[in-house]
């Protein structure tokens, strides 16, 4: 993921994750929260608790999420920060079931327009 998409400061991590709004999935839960500074283009953090498992599969939940909302930065709602918390299941899944995941998610957050896929 290019740098200028990442969320990167803890201050910023302990933002959305006190002010924003969480929509949950089984595999993914999305923490969105509008920016700071509404030009700027949409920052994801992406992390994975121990219970998502050993730090093998964290490390694999992280790189399934970053893989999968990849294509999806330029088309996403600019002036939002996001937060993707990896679930346990998400180690076992495939990038297509993540990919699924998220699009559900960021709809529901009205982050990504609907005809988008």
């Amino acid at each position: 993921m290019q740098s200028r998409f990442r969320l990167t400061r803890s201050e910023d991590f302990k933002r959305v994750r006190r002010i924003g709004k969480s929509y949950a999935h089984p595999l993914v839960v999305l923490v969105a929260q509008a920016s700071e500074n509404p030009a700027h283009s949409v920052r994801v953090g992406v992390a994975a608790g121990k219970t998502a498992g050993t730090a093998v599969h964290r490390n694999r939940a992280k790189r399934l999420l970053r893989e999968a909302i990849r294509p999806y930065l330029t088309s996403l709602a600019s002036g939002w920060d996001l937060i993707l918390i990896a679930r346990p299941g998400l180690a076992t899944a495939t990038l297509a079931d993540a990919r699924s995941a998220l699009l559900n998610l960021l709809r529901r957050a009205k982050i990504l327009p609907a005809d988008e896929s």
